[in-house]
């Protein structure tokens, strides 16, 4: 199993931090606007794990390479089953530097925008803490 899936698997927020770059870039499904760097990306995964419900993975695709890693997922946010799927991409010294999420149907993404936005003051909070 791949450390990032271990990590969030086991929701050991403190593994996943340590496995994302400095300037790591996430793309989030549910806004326009990139965000980047590891505080931000760090705070804005444990307010995900704070909304999902039900989370598992049921897939882990992987390049050969081992640099480019897709996690397929399911969840449930504020009653909507989603199925989702991040996508990873490690940089020279094996950290994450981009992290792109995809999650469908339209309904639990935009149920996901809501959950999401209700956290952003405590995600912003927390960003600022690190």
């Amino acid at each position: 199993m791949h450390p990032f899936r271990k990590a969030v698997e086991s929701r050991d927020l403190d593994a996943v931090a340590a496995l994302l770059a400095d300037d790591v870039v996430f793309t989030s499904p549910v806004t326009f606007k990139p965000y980047p760097g590891k505080a931000i990306t760090a705070a804005i995964l444990r307010g995900v794990l704070r909304v999902f419900e039900d989370f598992t993975y049921i897939r882990e695709i992987a390049n050969p390479d081992g640099r480019d890693h897709a996690f397929v997922f399911t969840a449930t946010v504020a009653g909507k089953q989603l199925q989702g799927c991040d996508f990873l991409h490690f940089d020279d010294d094996g950290k994450i530097d981009e992290f792109t999420v995809m999650v469908r149907p339209l309904s639990a993404a935009q149920a996901l925008g809501e959950a999401m936005g209700a956290q952003f003051e405590q995600i912003a909070r927390e960003a600022a803490e690190q």
